[in-house]
């Protein structure tokens, strides 16, 4: 089964939903029946958003005349954006997406994106000047981050507005040093080219913005002390500026899952991701937590466990280049698998997407470094190791090297 023929399957759906609830809640203000076929959320915020919203309407409303370029120079976010510009360009262009920031109103600032995508967007004012918080323009991915404080996205015909949905958005909050919401990093495409990965890359790059913010005014970042630094590839150590945090192996794994899932844990889904079907007292979860939390100086939120430290982390890292295609950075942070001795589920899981990732990129690169290096990471992979000598020169004296490595791993 294709994605596309999922996609359509998935954008019929709304359509259908859309045309049956949203006459429903212009009528009587609740959806009657068929409201099961429609997130919660959305079926919300359509409520909501119908007093001030005509879903006819062509494209967003106009703030001060689209003259926005003096708040954009003013505005916090400009110079981290700025700073990730060449990024932003990259992933626009590359996967035909048009990516906008917008300040804690929901007015959108900057843009970039291939001419075509920019052109579509500029049709409903997608567009610095446009105002697309949910009294503006109802139903959206940024009118819900700017709303919930989390990454949101919306799909075809979720949106409220009909001139919307041809199109599939992807939004994330932009916090500043003191918790505050500044705005939101959204990226938007047409329906048809809708992308798992999508939301999890905009909160990649949320969060490099939110650790240059952090950079720029230390002295009003939540916790205390610099930023900090988790390595657990390889090995698992924490440290905060030159200090050594000194977590148990098991703090160490919960730190990992929450770095990795920017978007937090319920209590439930955390203890499971760490102990798995193991016989664990909810006093024993709640200890490991208190401890990592007393180490961050806070740092995790209570009711959902989310980091609310500035935090890097390897493992991220390499990610994120891998969703770039970035084989070269990926193979230069990637020191080993994730956290290897430990059995968590959720770390297995992780290690498991990590290494597999990693392996893709290897096998798909043409350069033979990359082979070599990865293949001192995995000694017993037998195609790593005929990948490089396929790729080495007769001449190359590094031969040898993969030579060896698939002599042992043959004979093992």
């Amino acid at each position: 089964m294709s994605q596309r023929s999922d996609l359509q399957r998935r954008r019929a759906a709304t359509e259908s939903a859309w045309s049956r609830l949203v006459p429903q809640l212009r009528t009587t203000g609740a959806a009657t029946r068929g409201a099961e076929a429609l997130r919660h959320d959305l079926a919300e915020s359509w409520a909501r958003s119908l007093h001030s919203v005509d879903p006819g309407r062509d494209s967003a409303p106009v703030t001060d005349g689209g003259a926005v370029h003096h708040r954009w120079t003013d505005s916090p976010l400009r110079r981290p954006v700025d700073d990730l510009a060449d990024e932003l360009h990259s992933i626009a262009d590359d996967a035909g997406f048009v990516t906008a920031v917008t300040d804690e109103s929901g007015t959108i600032l900057w843009t970039c994106g291939g001419r075509t995508m920019r052109r579509r967007a500029e049709q409903v004012n997608f567009a610095p000047g446009g105002r697309w918080d949910e009294q503006a323009m109802g139903t959206n991915a940024l009118s819900l981050a700017l709303r919930t404080g989390r990454p949101a996205s919306v799909f075809s015909a979720e949106h409220l507005v009909a001139a919307l949905h041809g199109w599939v958005c992807y939004c994330a909050p932009v916090h500043g040093p003191d918790g505050s919401v500044l705005g939101v990093l959204d990226m938007s495409t047409t329906w048809d080219r809708s992308n798992p990965l999508a939301l999890s890359t905009v909160r990649s790059l949320v969060s490099a913005i939110e650790v240059r913010l952090r950079t720029e005014h230390p002295h009003r970042a939540r916790g205390a002390g610099d930023e900090v630094r988790l390595s657990c590839l390889g090995a698992g150590r924490a440290v905060r500026g030159d200090r050594h945090l000194g977590l148990r192996p098991r703090q160490v794994e919960i730190l990992t899952l929450l770095a990795l899932e920017p978007d937090g844990f319920s209590p439930g889904r955390l203890r499971e991701a760490v102990y798995g079907d193991r016989p664990v007292s909810a006093s024993t979860f709640k200890a490991e937590i208190s401890h990592l939390r007393r180490a961050l100086g806070g740092g995790i939120a209570t009711r959902r466990y989310a980091l609310t430290v500035a935090l890097s982390c390897d493992a991220v890292e390499v990610l994120r280049a891998l969703r770039h295609g970035d084989a070269e950075t990926a193979l230069r942070l990637y020191r080993g698998p994730l956290l290897p001795h430990s059995v968590a589920p959720g770390i297995e899981e992780w290690r498991t997407q990590l290494e597999v990732g990693v392996r893709e990129a290897v096998l798909a690169s043409s350069r033979p470094e990359h082979a070599l290096r990865y293949g001192g990471h995995a000694p017993y992979d037998t195609e790593v190791h005929e990948h490089a000598l396929r790729l080495l020169a007769r001449s190359d004296a590094r031969r040898g090297i993969a030579a060896g490595r698939l002599g042992r791993a043959l004979r093992d």
